[in-house]
């Protein structure tokens, strides 16, 4: 008799919690020394040797290759938009610049705004046009590159303002009904869409209020680091030297915020906004059409002889953006193999085993979302998990499914810039250029939000019961 023959493919198991937790320390450590010990500021390598880790992981699970790069794959491809926008929003930037849009825009802003209110300023103006469009992403490339341009020109603090961008940009992207992030997770917390934003009103709006307490606080008592008069008209009469300017430059981002408003694709609109900026550099700025092609593919280059301004304006264009794609492809390479493999869920199951009070619940819930944003390094994954993981739980405990919808927001949309592979956090340093450990402790609203949804959970105020229920 012949032995009878092993099969040969087993069904994977499921991870224990020592296993699956193996490459997420592996990563922590990884990225701690890199960054802290090594003063590194690409954390690719890192991701990738996480990435190895938890395939290394899966395959011992009993998963196969094709199954762990089908897991890289559908992780990547989550951000296949966003990586699209991305590179579009590099483009924008560069053919703003080159059309005048953005010098327009830091020329008249360095006019109207006082140091004293600039960052109050800068997070309602943010508020308002990520409102409209209901895009943090659009609200960054445009209006916040113009900020950062003149903050920088009013010798403000970029951390700051970049924080004050961000908190701004961040609550018009949370309560937009335009938004996608505040659809989804309308949808994974199965609440109705209104619904769901007016009761996100009661987390969201004191932390905005908070938040813009704190930026008229510090801009009150900023006693240095302004520039002087002297130095703030020399940007401005550069600028005039090297642009035609006018108030009708503007224009062209209440387009955009318009074209967003009417419910256009975000690609779409930003293609419009790249062609309309093509057209206003060849005829207004007289650029010629080869040279605002490569402005468009490699970035804003001009040397105005004064180096502040030179900073201000030379970025953008479609391979200022290969860094940060790189760095999602990476670090959704590893969400993607810890989300297939099922390593993901074994650990917030884990902890919802914790949860037995609603305040717990609450707390478990916040802690889920923001460790997705920093495993899956994708805010879609941060709200689509923990959603799908906790809904039950939220209805068991007599919630009604708005509490959900509104924690996943308040800490997987909010949190998501504060991560530096994440895609918004990756987006967020390549827009506006600045390092997120830098300015995560100035995104006041970002900050605060999660602390207020947790004190509501364990306070049990705003917590709406489920219809009929009577726990």
């Amino acid at each position: 008799m012949s032995e009878s023959p092993q099969k040969e493919s087993s069904e994977p198991r499921n991870a224990r919690l020592w296993e699956a937790l193996v490459p997420v320390v592996f990563l922590v450590v990884f990225l701690s020394y890199y960054i802290i010990e090594l003063k590194g500021e690409n954390p690719h390598l890192p991701l990738i040797g996480g990435t190895i880790i938890a395939g290394a992981m899966a395959w011992r699970l009993g998963h196969k290759w094709g199954s762990i790069q089908d897991g890289i794959i559908e992780g990547i491809m989550i951000s296949m938009q966003a990586i699209l926008i991305l590179m579009l929003i590099g483009m924008l930037i560069s053919t703003w610049i080159a059309s005048g849009i953005v010098p327009a825009m830091i020329y008249y802003g360095l006019e109207l705004l006082s140091p004293t209110y600039f960052f109050f300023a800068a997070c309602i103006i943010c508020a308002v046009v990520s409102l409209a469009t209901g895009s943090s992403w659009t609200t960054a490339g445009t209006v916040g590159v113009a900020l950062i341009g003149i903050s920088d020109g009013l010798g403000l603090p970029l951390p700051i303002t970049a924080g004050a961008i961000i908190s701004g940009a961040y609550f018009g992207d949370k309560m937009s009904p335009l938004s996608d992030s505040t659809n989804l997770a309308a949808a994974v917390g199965n609440a109705e869409l209104f619904e769901h934003i007016r009761h996100m009103i009661y987390t969201t709006l004191p932390a905005l209020i908070i938040a813009l307490i704190l930026y008229l606080t510090i801009g009150l008592n900023l006693s240095s680091g302004q520039a002087e008069q002297a130095d703030v008209l020399m940007i401005l009469d550069t600028l005039e030297e090297n642009f035609t300017l006018h108030w009708l430059l503007l224009t062209p981002v209440l387009l955009v915020v318009l074209i967003v408003y009417l419910r256009i694709a975000a690609i779409p609109a930003l293609l419009g906004g790249i062609l309309l900026g093509c057209l206003i550099a060849m005829t207004i700025q007289n650029v010629s059409f080869g040279r605002i092609l490569e402005i468009a593919h490699s970035g804003y280059s001009g040397q105005t002889e004064v180096q502040s301004v030179d900073d201000l304006l030379n970025r953008g264009g479609l391979q200022s953006m290969m860094w940060t794609v790189s760095l999602i492809i990476c670090a959704l390479s590893f969400g993607g193999v810890m989300e297939k493999s099922g390593m993901l869920k074994v650990i917030a199951l884990t902890v919802l085993k914790k949860a037995h009070t609603t305040g717990s619940l609450v707390a478990t819930t916040v802690a889920t979302c923001i460790g997705a944003n920093v495993v899956a390094a994708d805010q879609y994954l941060a709200l689509i998990l923990p959603g799908r993981m906790y809904q039950s739980a939220y209805a068991d405990a007599g919630l009604a499914p708005k509490n959900l919808s509104r924690v996943l927001e308040d800490s997987g949309t909010l949190t998501s810039p504060l991560i530096p592979w994440n895609t918004c956090g990756a987006t967020m340093i390549a827009t506006l250029g600045v390092m997120p450990w830098v300015y995560v402790p100035y995104c006041f609203l970002n900050l605060i939000t999660p602390l207020i949804s947790i004190i509501y959970g364990f306070t049990g105020i705003t917590m709406a019961k489920a219809k009929g229920s009577s726990t």
